[in-house]
C-alpha cells in the first residue's frame, strides 16, 4: 500500500511539472500569471521558456527515474528537485503575491518532501 502510494504521488507530481513546463512553452504569458509573477507583454519570452524547459526536463526526469531506477534514487531526486518549488516560493514573495507563494509554490515544496520521505521508507 505504501508503495502505491509513494510511487503514485511520484507519477502525479512528475507528470504535473511536464504538464506546466509544455504550458510555458505553449502559453507563456498565462503561465508567468499562475506562477504568481506576471510579465508584460512586450518582454523578451526567453526566461519563461528557459522556466518552460527547466519544468518539462524535471518531470521527463521524475519519470524515467520512476521506470528504471529503485525508490531510494526516486527519493533522493524528489529531495532535490525540492529546491525548485522552495526558490520559487522565495521569487514569488519578493516578486508577487503571498497567497500563491506559500499556496501553490510552497504548498507543493512540502508535498515533494513528503513524497521523498515515503520512497524512502520503501
Amino acid at each position: 500500500m505504501l508503495s502505491t502510494i509513494a510511487y503514485g504521488l511520484a507519477i502525479v507530481l512528475s507528470l504535473f511539472c511536464v504538464l506546466i513546463g509544455a504550458r510555458f512553452l505553449l502559453q507563456p504569458q498565462a503561465s508567468a500569471a499562475g506562477y504568481g509573477v506576471p510579465v508584460k507583454p512586450d518582454e523578451d519570452p526567453a526566461y519563461l521558456t528557459i522556466k518552460g524547459l527547466r519544468d518539462l526536463s524535471y518531470g521527463l526526469l521524475g519519470l524515467a527515474l520512476i521506470a528504471f531506477t529503485s525508490a531510494e534514487a526516486v527519493a533522493w531526486y524528489m529531495l532535490i528537485v525540492a529546491i525548485n518549488p522552495l526558490g520559487d516560493t522565495l521569487i514569488v514573495l519578493r516578486h508577487g503575491r503571498k497567497a500563491v507563494a506559500f499556496g501553490v509554490h510552497f504548498a507543493t515544496a512540502v508535498v515533494v518532501l513528503l513524497n521523498a520521505v515515503l520512497l524512502f521508507a520503501l
